[in-house]
């Protein structure tokens, strides 16, 4: 490969990729019912909406999911699968099993998305607490959902809540097993935007 196909691959894997997390936020933010009109979740929907809307008429949310963010997400980090592997192998590789690959790519991209979400809803508390920011108010919404359980069984002591601890571990235990299904799903190192 020369230069110019190096940089190419690399804006065309950089722009699939930050679709792919537009899509998946929208979809996250939808399913916790996150501030519609927060300025963040406004961009997403109007970033997203071009491809959203027309699948959404074929077809509709379930139960307060959203199911054509979802079925887009799966469709983007497949077609991302499909391109990395083309320009790593030069064969077009159309097999059920990049649709597996693809479904453990989002749940490593969901994953990492509550970890680095998790991790600067802590820093910020500690550097602006009390903030009033569009994006930590849209953190708070994505993880509150996440923390409340934990938070349950260990609640607060001496004014530090220490819950974020057992959230970090049950995620290093998905990433885990994820990896693990990864490699016994035949999955090429790699490939996947999500992990």
């Amino acid at each position: 490969m020369n230069a110019a196909n190096d940089i190419f691959s690399y804006l065309l894997q950089t722009a699939i990729s930050l679709y792919l997390l537009a899509m998946v936020l929208r979809f996250l933010l939808q399913l916790v019912r996150a501030d519609f009109y927060n300025p963040i979740s406004q961009f997403l929907v109007k970033a997203t909406n071009p491809l959203v809307v027309p699948l959404r008429r074929v077809l509709p949310g379930l139960g307060g999911i959203d199911l054509s963010s979802l079925v887009l997400a799966l469709v983007i980090q497949s077609l991302g699968i499909i391109f990395i592997l083309f320009l790593k192998t030069g064969a077009v590789i159309l097999h059920p099993v990049v649709l597996l690959w693809a479904l453990i790519a989002l749940l490593g991209l969901v994953i990492n998305i509550y970890f680095f979400s998790l991790l600067a809803v802590i820093i910020l508390s500690w550097v602006a607490p009390g903030g009033n920011n569009p994006a930590l108010y849209l953190l708070h919404q994505i993880t509150e959902p996440v923390m409340a359980p934990f938070r349950k069984m260990l609640p607060p002591m001496g004014g530090m809540d220490f819950s974020p601890i057992l959230v970090f571990i049950l995620i290093n235990v998905l990433k885990i097993a994820l990896g693990h299904m990864a490699a016994g799903a035949g999955m090429p190192m790699g490939v996947a935007m999500g992990i």
